[in-house]
């Protein structure tokens, strides 16, 4: 007796689709993995014009000493040290609207809170770069507080201190070529925050540089933390 046997066709057919699925899962994965490296070059891109930009934007000028709560201290007539915000400080907050002075004679520390600023109803406190005693206040950046973001480094300056210990504070500070590295540096962390924000946007398409008072966009909401964050006031 003959033996019969029965050939399921569709079964035959299913290894045929499974086979074909699996060669297009293959080409896709190979396709993704040759074109990758394009969107990475284009974001390394992207980085590259931000630093640049950035660090035409971040004025350091000579001389100054830096506190890396992005304040400043320069000696000045008298053995008096003169202090204020340095450039980064006032392009990340924007325009304040009042500033808060300690009293004359009045006694601040390095590293602690020396004055206030107030930007869009929110208290920014601003670390002093020297200790001593407050001699003297600058009343045009009170009655003017757009100078600190006019001429940080000049005729934006706080307020005068008659220091305690110059000599041991200053080996604090930065300057020269350690300030040149940690300007560097705070681009870096910059353009970390700029990337997890999404924000390349605050370079302009044209090149241009990021806007005043930027902090605002970056974080809506909670600007003032990442203010406090780069001043180190957490």
């Amino acid at each position: 007796m003959e033996s019969f046997y029965y050939i399921d066709i569709f079964e035959t057919k299913g290894i045929e689709y499974l086979l074909v699925i699996g060669y297009l899962i293959v080409l896709v994965f190979f396709w993704r993995l040759l074109t990758k490296p394009e969107p990475m070059i284009q974001r390394a891109e992207i980085f590259h014009q931000i630093r640049g930009a950035l660090s035409q934007w971040f004025k350091m000028p000579k001389n100054y000493f830096y506190h890396q709560g992005h304040t400043w201290a320069l000696p000045a007539e008298n053995n008096l040290i003169k202090v204020g915000v340095d450039d980064f400080a006032q392009r990340l907050l924007g325009i304040a609207d009042k500033i808060h002075l300690p009293a004359i004679g009045e006694k601040v520390e390095q590293g602690e809170k020396g004055w206030r600023l107030y930007v869009d109803k929110k208290n920014i406190d601003i670390l002093s770069p020297i200790s001593g005693k407050v001699v003297e206040l600058n009343s045009d950046v009170i009655k003017n507080p757009g100078l600190l973001n006019d001429e940080p480094y000049t005729n934006g300056w706080i307020m005068k201190i008659q220091p305690e210990k110059p000599k041991s504070e200053f080996k604090n500070l930065l300057t020269g070529k350690v300030a040149l590295a940690w300007g560097e540096n705070t681009i870096d962390m910059l353009q970390e925050k700029m990337s997890e924000a999404n924000e390349f946007g605050l370079v302009m398409q044209d090149g241009g540089l990021p806007i005043s008072g930027f902090a605002k966009i970056m974080s809506p909401d909670n600007w003032d933390s990442l203010v406090q964050e780069f001043f180190m006031t957490e």
